[in-house]
């Protein structure tokens, strides 16, 4: 985990709807990893999003991957 890019992703209750968010701005974490899910590349991102930086997607895909890290419990 790298907390650094982690603290480029802010949660605010009245900023789209409570959902994480890029620091500053009103871009979803999800708006970004549906990007690169699209198959968008991070130029391709960073050039049609000129207020993104590369660190603002790298945080987007560590907090996908710190949220998805969870153990899974199965009852007996």
């Amino acid at each position: 985990m790298k907390p650094s890019l982690l603290e480029r992703i802010t949660i605010e209750p009245g900023k789209c709807g409570g959902r994480p968010c890029i620091r500053g701005q009103r871009m979803r974490v999800t708006d970004v990893l549906g990007l690169l899910g699209s198959g968008a590349s991070h130029q391709e991102i960073l050039e049609d999003y000129p207020f993104l930086e590369e660190a603002h997607i790298l945080a987007a895909l560590e907090y996908a991957a710190v949220q998805t890290d969870h153990a899974i419990l199965i009852g007996a």
